[in-house]
């Protein structure tokens, strides 16, 4: 599932979020959600989110 609705993603959600700096590379880093931090409902490029381990980036596959 793909991560660009808010409503799929909850916190403590596993996911694959892709971080600014990998943007080119499209590496993909997995990690548990802590904060939603896009307010609108959809974001054609994933919701933004913050992990536990404090990196920031979009939602690019929800895993769990």
């Amino acid at each position: 599932m793909e991560g660009n609705n808010r409503s799929d993603i909850k916190s403590g959600l596993e996911v694959a979020i892709v971080l600014k700096e990998d943007q080119k590379s499209g590496f993909l880093t997995e990690g548990f959600v802590k904060d939603i931090l896009t307010k609108s409902k959809f974001h054609p490029h994933g919701i933004k989110v913050r992990l536990e381990t404090g990196e920031v980036g979009r939602v690019k596959k929800i895993i769990s």
